[in-house]
């Protein structure tokens, strides 16, 4: 006896206002703004190839960088497939189901360097790919990549992991920021994907899911205005962890700070190796 094949409506093309579209509230999958920056990227370079899934009611099943890109670069419509007929199981689920499959999908590097350094001889903007120079630079290396690197060649007799770094002031704009764009955690979660999909021992996993944290990239502009209307132990929390630096002997002390000559001047007083503050 053969077993009949499930049916499936044909999927249809709509276009709906991007100010009607409903974020999911509960969608665990966050987009950084860099993230929403590239995905912005892509669609003026190749247009809007994605359509939104959503359901009956216009709530976004899939899509929600694709919406906030759209919204980034003013598009008013935006192409949609509504999906018929889903349980409210299905439809949470399958917010998680879209997120996740793709991430479960692995690359050949070697492919993917041979695709790579040809699009970089046609002239093709490689951080349009997604990837970053990090990534580009171990897969084909720093000539000619089609994207900009830091000039570092008056420091050739330095060594090529050391730079001079001016340390930043921020001034608070005034406006407080949603605590989710204080900071980018886009390659430290895709490399964690990888480290816990590995066949390793646990205990070097674990080691490896610390180091990966490294890459956490923090917006310290908007830290600054975050820190600015914070309450003040969330304040002294944010001060003891150095995300803001207000008492600069307490920093030193806690050995987040060496000093320099630029730092002295920036903070307007004069400092003496050893001496201790009466």
């Amino acid at each position: 006896m053969s077993k009949s094949k499930k049916s499936y409506p044909k999927l249809e093309v709509v276009y709906r206002k991007t100010d009607d579209l409903i974020p999911y509230a509960r969608n665990a999958r966050t987009h950084s703004e860099a993230q929403v920056g590239q995905i912005a990227g892509s669609i003026r370079e190749f247009g809007f190839t994605n359509p939104v899934l959503i359901d009956e009611e216009n709530g976004i099943i899939a899509g929600h960088g694709r919406v906030l890109a759209a919204q980034k670069l003013g598009m008013d419509t935006i192409p949609c497939i509504t999906l018929k007929g889903l349980t409210d199981a299905q439809k949470r689920a399958y917010v998680i189901v879209d997120n996740r499959l793709a991430e479960n999908a692995e690359w050949d590097f070697d492919l993917l360097a041979v695709e790579l350094d040809e699009l970089r001889d046609m002239d093709f903007d490689l951080n349009l790919t997604g990837f970053d120079n990090d990534i580009l630079n171990d897969l084909i290396g720093t000539a000619n990549t089609g994207f900009d690197l830091e000039d570092e060649s008056d420091n050739e007799t330095d060594g090529i992991y050391t730079r001079n770094i001016e340390p930043p002031i921020y001034e608070p704009s005034g406006e407080k920021p949603e605590v989710k764009s204080l900071v980018d955690r886009t390659k430290v979660d895709a490399l964690q994907v990888e480290i816990n999909r590995a066949d390793i021992p646990r205990d070097i996993k674990e080691f490896l899911n610390h180091a990966a944290e490294r890459h956490t990239v923090f917006d310290f502009a908007k830290i600054a205005d975050y820190y600015a209307h914070a309450t003040p132990d969330i304040r002294a929390l944010m001060e003891n962890s150095a995300l803001v630096i207000i008492d600069l002997n307490k920093a030193i002390e806690n050995g987040f700070v060496i000093m320099s000559n630029a730092l002295l001047e920036i903070a307007g007083e004069d400092y003496t190796e050893g001496e201790e503050d009466e």
